[in-house]
């Protein structure tokens, strides 16, 4: 998908949380603290819509998590530690990966040093709790955004956008996703343990047997033991694993269930939101494109086109 739809969904994704910051000046328990949906983009935001929103909630920009950050001195970012290519220990105990570097773009425009950035490693189920009680000031940890979180967070534009694929080892006889579905029932596909996985794979390989396991590394562990033909998992991850092990998988070559990944911060504080949103704009479309089309480089084997120069497209 080009980097300008991504972008073009994001810019939707900002406007309905500016929205939903109005509403709930007028009303405080319009938010609730307690899969990806298209959102069509039907008007072009710009700075005067934003600013006049930040007046209409009556915003201090003092009282901004912005001002407690760069009073602080460092960036504290909600993480996780075991995903590769997303956040995962180099082998220096060091964090690294596509969120490690988004959070550090961040620390790189508050303080013009990267690395001024404490990151607090958790759980995924951690993610919002940490948010809503202060514990970090952002969670980078790729977050699929849905309008059940978008009650309880908000999230920022989109940085990726994943889906689910099949894996299977470079010597298996089948190839695509045409070959997969001709055994019907005797095909078998490994996956982690989660209610929806039957309905996911049965999306594309509507007759196959889905066997479920307790973790990733046991999925894919049957097709290296060749007790399943193939596994789903996300795309990025796939990618991942066959860079590490040139020639030792292959995959299908097709990828459903599109979803969105983004950060997401602590509800009512729009000036925080739109300076986030800002970095991450300028690093898919403006002035660290350099940097961001690096780290796709370097994370997902992906060559991003050079932004236009011209019209900025991203509003058409």
């Amino acid at each position: 998908m080009k980097l300008s739809k991504v972008f073009a969904f994001g810019c939707s994704v900002l406007l309905s949380c500016f929205i939903a910051a109005t509403a709930s000046a007028a009303n405080p328990a319009g938010i609730a603290f307690g899969k990806q949906t298209n959102v069509p983009l039907y008007g072009k935001p710009t700075g005067l819509l934003i600013a006049g929103q930040a007046r209409a909630v009556g915003v201090d920009s003092s009282q901004s998590k912005l001002q407690e950050v760069l009073t602080r001195g460092k960036l504290i970012v909600g993480t996780g530690s075991t995903n590769p290519p997303w956040h995962f220990e180099d082998a220096n105990g060091e964090l690294q990966g596509m969120d490690i570097d988004m959070a550090r773009l961040l620390a790189k425009n508050l303080f013009e040093d990267p690395m001024a950035v404490e990151f607090v490693k958790q759980a995924p189920d951690a993610r919002i709790p940490n948010l809503v009680t202060d514990q970090v000031d952002i969670c980078v940890q790729f977050m699929t955004v849905t309008a059940g979180r978008a009650q309880q967070v908000e999230f920022t534009i989109p940085y990726y956008r994943e889906g689910v694929g099949l894996l299977m080892l470079a010597d298996s006889s089948y190839s695509d996703v045409a070959s997969l579905k001709a055994p019907g029932s005797a095909l078998r596909v490994s996956a982690l343990q989660n209610v929806f996985i039957e309905e996911w794979v049965h999306k594309t390989l509507p007759e196959a047997t889905v066997d479920q396991y307790e973790s990733s590394d046991a999925a894919l562990q049957a097709v290296n033991a060749k007790r399943a033909d193939t596994y789903i998992a996300d795309l990025s991850a796939i990618q991942w694993l066959m860079a590490q092990q040139p020639g030792r998988y292959k995959e299908a070559g097709y990828g459903w269930l599109p979803n969105s990944y983004a950060a997401a911060v602590k509800p009512g504080d729009p000036v925080w939101l739109s300076w986030v949103n800002t970095v991450f704009k300028e690093a898919m479309m403006g002035v660290d494109f350099d940097s961001f089309a690096a780290s796709y480089k370097k994370w997902f084997f992906l060559d991003v086109p050079t932004p236009k120069v011209g019209f900025p497209t991203e509003f058409s």
